[in-house]
């Protein structure tokens, strides 16, 4: 994914400052918030970021679970390539690194005008995207598998 972005980042037609920016980031800093409009695609050039969901354990007790890591190539935002919307997740620096941040609506044009770089830049997309899938579907049933073990549900079936 990163070639193909920086392909596209490289064509005069998508201005830097405009269409995406380069942004840094620091150890522990918060790079997107659950409930933020999401309006960007975010590549990583460098660093290490942790995905992060809010979980209730017990009333009043809460804990910011890692559910994924992501490192030098990998992507998230992509919602925001089809439409502006609530973050769903708040993705946490683990190291220092940098970003590159493209606006989803100025790439959705750009892609639609340039649909070799648009087919290129998709089929990474849902390659990454059916590869996450899988792992969820594996973390799941492991999950169920545990919360049936922990909950004795086994001796019922």
């Amino acid at each position: 994914m990163l070639s193909t972005i920086e392909n596209i980042i490289k064509d005069p037609s998508f201005p830097e400052n405009i269409a995406w920016k380069y942004r840094s980031f620091h150890a522990n800093e918060i790079i997107v918030h659950k409930g933020d409009a999401g309006k960007s695609f975010f590549l990583i050039e460098e660093g290490m970021l942790r995905i992060t969901i809010h979980v209730e354990v017990e009333e009043r007790r809460n804990i910011q679970a890692g559910v994924n890591d992501l490192e030098k190539g990998d992507f998230f935002g992509e919602i925001a390539l089809f439409e502006s919307s609530q973050r769903i997740n708040t993705v946490t620096a683990i190291t220092d690194g940098r970003l590159i941040e493209i606006d989803g609506a100025i790439l959705g044009v750009y892609l639609d005008n340039h649909p070799i770089q648009g087919y290129l830049f998709f089929k990474q997309i849902f390659k990454t995207l059916i590869i996450r899938m899988t792992c969820e579907t594996h973390r799941v049933e492991s999950l169920m598998a545990w919360a049936l073990k922990a909950h004795g549900i086994s001796k019922y079936l």
